[in-house]
C-alpha cells in the first residue's frame, strides 16, 4: 500500500502525472497501447490491460481470496516497491508468491537470515518486472546505497529493474534505458498471451 502503483499505471497508460492519487479499493484497470517488436517487420500494435490491485495488507483469508480473483489468467507481473521503505522491497517476495498462487504461508517471512529461496521461481513462465518508485525522495548522496541494496531483487526474480519518479515522465522517455526495459517486458507479456513456445519454435494462434 502507498508505493505509488496508481501513479505508475497512470503514467504508463496516459503518459501523464496523476495529480491527486487516492487509495485503490479492490482493483482499477487502465489500458496501454504497445507496439510489439517496434521497428521490425514483425511490429504489431496491441492493447495491454494493466490491473492495479490494491495493496491493503490483511491476514484474513477473505482479503486474500478477494485479491486472488484479479490474478486469474495473468500474463505478466509488475512488482512495485517504494525505494524509501526497506520493508516495501522485502514484501515483494510475499506479494509475488501470492500472485503466482504459491503463497503457502501467507504470514510467514520469505527472507530468512538474508537468504532467499530462488527455487520458488525456478519454473516461473510469467514475465516479471521490478519497479522502484519515489527515487526523487532519496537524497542524491544516498541513492547509490539504496539502489545497491535493492539491486538483488531483479536477480532474485530473474527480472529487469526500473527505478523512477512517477511524477516525472522523463524517467520513461522514448529511447531511455527504462523505456527499452519496459518495451522488452511488454513484448514478453504479449508473447505469453498470444504465442506458444516449444523449444526454439514460436507458434502463433489467431
Amino acid at each position: 500500500a502507498g508505493v505509488g502503483k496508481s501513479s505508475l499505471v497512470h503514467l504508463l497508460c496516459q503518459n501523464q502525472v496523476l495529480g491527486n492519487p487516492s487509495w485503490t479499493v479492490g482493483c482499477s484497470v487502465d489500458v496501454r497501447i504497445h507496439d510489439y517488436k517496434e521497428g521490425t517487420p514483425e511490429e504489431k500494435t496491441y492493447y495491454i490491460e494493466l490491473w492495479d490491485v490494491g495493496g491493503s495488507v490483511g491476514s484474513a483469508t477473505s482479503v486474500k481470496s478477494t485479491r486472488a480473483v484479479f490474478y486469474n489468467l495473468l500474463n505478466g507481473i509488475i512488482l512495485v516497491h517504494d525505494l524509501t521503505n526497506k520493508k516495501s522491497s522485502q514484501n515483494l517476495y510475499r506479494w509475488s508468491l501470492e500472485a503466482l498462487n504459491r503463497d503457502v504461508a501467507p504470514t510467514g517471512v520469505l527472507v530468512t537470515n538474508g537468504d532467499y529461496d530462488r527455487e520458488q521461481f525456478a519454473d516461473n513462465q510469467i514475465p516479471l518486472l521490478v519497479i522502484g518508485t519515489k527515487l526523487d525522495q532519496i537524497p542524491e548522496p544516498k541513492r547509490n546505497e539504496v539502489l545497491t541494496r535493492t539491486a538483488f531483487l531483479a536477480e532474485d526474480f530473474n527480472a529487469e529493474e526500473i527505478n523512477l519518479d512517477c511524477t516525472n515522465p522523463r524517467y520513461l522517455a522514448a529511447g531511455s534505458s527504462n523505456a527499452v526495459k519496459l518495451s522488452r517486458f511488454f513484448d514478453k507479456v504479449i508473447e505469453k498471451r498470444y504465442f506458444l513456445r516449444d523449444g526454439n519454435q514460436v507458434c502463433h494462434f489467431s
